[in-house]
């Protein structure tokens, strides 16, 4: 499987913490059916210095760039417009 680094920063207006709050536990869901069926390594919730949530890390894994961006289309902080700037980049785990 192909591993890769998500790196997704959520928007700035002022109604953007109010989305996250929202969808997180669709989200979370999401991630527990990932992490189920083997396509979820490891992800948390990017800081602020204030200690805000202001984005999420993930790493994944698919057989297929296909399922990749199945999973990206139907990813609840995407749908609900938490994130607005995603990277998507080739990873890979290091074996220690």
């Amino acid at each position: 499987m192909q591993q890769y680094l998500v790196t997704a920063m959520d928007g700035t207006d002022a109604e953007a913490p109010d989305r996250r709050t929202t969808v997180r536990p669709d989200h979370f869901v999401r991630a527990r059916e990932l992490k189920a069926s083997g396509n979820f390594i490891t992800g948390g919730a990017i800081l602020n210095e204030e200690g805000q949530m202001i984005g999420s890390m993930m790493v994944v894994q698919f057989n297929t760039e296909q399922e990749l961006q199945s999973w990206l289309n139907t990813e609840p902080y995407i749908m609900g417009r938490v994130w607005e700037k995603i990277e998507v980049r080739p990873f890979k785990v290091a074996d220690v």
